[in-house]
């Protein structure tokens, strides 16, 4: 039983994997959003591989009677997934539903805090900042807004005192994260360090290590920061009190 609700429903969407790491994260990440606001009632859907999908989250609420939600793409950027695919799978979610589309995780300066999190846990230490060279690693999109926001993340991330910031692409774009590292060896980077900016495990985050193997840092993916948990309850939040129009309005 679930108790009385402190909101509408807040439905994580993520991608979904093959690789069983991806979901676990996933579901990781919700339990901490979880404890960060007890009341609310947080669902899971995936858009491919994993159960349950997506669709049939939103068919169970119906159901049980629920009118409204909040659609929360588990995504760092807006690109294909959250301008297309995600929106066509809630236009055809139940009519009885009212449901918003919060924004994307991404950009936010707790993303940030976040990446510093995983290069400490890793390694990094504060007092190395001004002689290590940072790769910020994502999974790669063809969208060049996602390319655009990614470049203007390692700009922003390297004014914090980092000797260098380059961005890197395990799919779709370039440079490569082992590009992005012989980079910074060539710029005279005493340490290396790579940050994938991913949420979760996966082939492509697999491929970022791999790429890494000539820095000196490799961090952990994202997974539930609990910086990352506060981004998912800010962009509810701002979903919940806004007032466009719901999704398929």
């Amino acid at each position: 039983m679930h108790q009385k609700p402190v909101g509408p429903t807040l439905v994580v969407i993520a991608h979904g994997s093959r690789d069983p790491r991806h979901a676990a994260t996933v579901h990781a990440l919700v339990r901490r959003v979880r404890s960060r606001r007890p009341g609310l009632r947080v669902e899971t859907g995936f858009l491919d591989f994993n159960i349950p999908s997506v669709p049939g989250v939103l068919g169970s609420l119906a159901a049980e009677g629920v009118r409204d939600v909040v659609a929360l793409p588990l995504l760092l950027n807006r690109a294909f997934h959250a301008k297309a695919d995600i929106p066509a799978v809630l236009r055809d979610a139940p009519p009885r539903l009212r449901i918003r589309q919060a924004e994307v995780l991404g950009p936010s300066p707790l993303l940030l805090d976040a990446l510093e999190r995983r290069l400490y846990e890793a390694g990094a230490t504060p007092a190395d900042r001004s002689s290590t060279g940072v790769v910020l690693a994502s999974a790669g999109s063809t969208d060049p807004e996602a390319i655009t926001a990614i470049a203007e993340l390692a700009r922003r991330w390297q004014r914090t005192g980092w000797r260098a910031v380059r961005p890197a692409f395990a799919s779709a774009a370039l440079p490569r994260t082992e590009d992005a590292v012989r980079e910074l060896r060539a710029l005279g980077c005493r340490r290396v360090a790579v940050a994938p900016y991913v949420l979760a495990p996966g082939h492509l985050p697999d491929r970022i290590a791999r790429g890494a193997a000539g820095a000196d840092v490799l961090a952990e993916v994202l997974g539930p920061a609990p910086e990352v948990a506060r981004v998912v309850l800010q962009r509810y939040d701002a979903a919940h009190v806004a007032r466009p129009a719901a999704v398929g309005a």
